[in-house]
């Protein structure tokens, strides 16, 4: 089906489901509701959930070509991707909640709204040197193509003396290890928006891309806060109460950086899941439990050392679950997650915190 631009009178083709198309002279058609339209509604109230899912992700991806100036950049695609990352600290924050799922998360884009404070009045973050993904109409969605291209701005011209930081906040999961580079047998991964149709960016792809460019004197901070994310970076080294463990592959795979200095802070152990919880707000704000305790425990004490920081969020989360009421405590779920500090190298624990 075809029709004419209204102002330039240029032909124009229909694409199929699509509401609304761009014309060349940049002029946007609204289509309005159709036989189409109602087609897809149609198929949406079928039984089958795939073929319901198949159908949302067929008519998004039409909407996507006709708004798109490009086939890589969204229309709502932050102008800091398309710039060089400015040089010294940068950050890049990922909040997915998953809206349209049964797995939602509703503490995710309150997570990434309070990292972003952290960096900005703690630790002299630029608002240009932070980049956010989230399902919030300020921002790219975070999905897998957008996660990966914002790595890329991440690591892009790296200089001695750069200080790096990777959150993510949203749902991981693990999956059989078939190279043999996990002690444990698996895979940790996290899951984009699209993640059931576009895949999970596992822990090799993470080292890949965050972890091996590092070179002499830069440094990366992660902090994950999602299920099985413990050694989602495939550090070499993870810290327990007696010291430093050696996870390094047992296939001998190198997991390392290229001179610079790799630094985890995770939920929870790779077998643990992570709690999206109102237990810690009075105001009963749904947040993730480990980016609430780690920023508490940055706001109150300044000088807080790493050790001092899985201390701080151990005895929070130790002291919510002692709270819980004792008669109702078959129905309060106990938060049972303990963050995993993990490095690219050995380094001494009561040092200071810094970004």
């Amino acid at each position: 089906m075809s029709m004419a631009c209204q102002k330039c009178r240029l032909p124009l083709t229909l694409p199929p489901y699509s509401q609304r198309l761009r014309c060349e002279c940049s002029n946007l058609i609204q289509l309005g509701n159709s036989d189409r339209s109602l087609q897809v509604q149609e198929r949406g109230r079928m039984s089958s959930r795939m073929r319901r899912f198949r159908d949302k992700i067929r008519r998004n991806r039409s909407r996507t070509k006709s708004l798109s100036p490009s086939p890589s950049v969204s229309p709502r695609l932050p102008l800091i991707f398309t710039k060089p990352p400015p040089s010294g600290k940068r950050a890049f924050l990922c909040g997915v909640t998953y809206k349209k799922e049964k797995f939602r998360l509703r503490g995710t884009s309150h997570d990434v709204n309070s990292m972003r404070d952290l960096l900005v009045q703690k630790f002299n973050f630029s608002d240009e040197s932070i980049l956010i993904l989230a399902e919030e109409e300020a921002y790219n969605p975070p999905t897998r193509r957008n996660i990966l291209d914002a790595f890329k701005w991440l690591m892009a011209d790296l200089k001695s003396g750069d200080s790096l930081v990777f959150y993510f906040s949203g749902h991981g999961l693990r999956q059989p290890d078939f190279n043999d580079d996990e002690t444990d047998g698996f895979d940790e991964t996290i899951c984009p928006l699209d993640f059931r149709t576009k895949g999970m960016i596992i822990d090799n792809a993470i080292n890949d891309i965050l972890v091996k460019p590092l070179i002499s004197g830069v440094t990366l901070h992660a902090i994950i806060d999602s299920c099985h994310s413990g050694t989602v970076l495939d550090l070499p080294w993870v810290y327990k109460e007696n010291g430093w463990a050696d996870n390094r592959p047992p296939s001998g795979a190198n997991k390392s950086t290229s001179g610079g200095r790799a630094i985890s802070l995770s939920a929870c152990k790779d077998n643990q899941l992570a709690a999206d919880t109102s237990a810690f707000s009075a105001e009963k704000t749904m947040t993730g439990a480990m980016t609430c305790t780690f920023i508490r425990a940055l706001r109150e004490n300044p000088d807080i050392t790493y050790q001092g920081l899985l201390d701080y969020m151990h005895k929070a989360i130790e002291k919510v679950n002692n709270a819980r009421c004792p008669l109702l405590k078959v129905f309060q779920r106990k938060i049972d997650q303990e963050p995993v500090l993990s490095s690219s190298e050995k380094f001494y624990t009561n040092s200071k915190f810094k970004l």
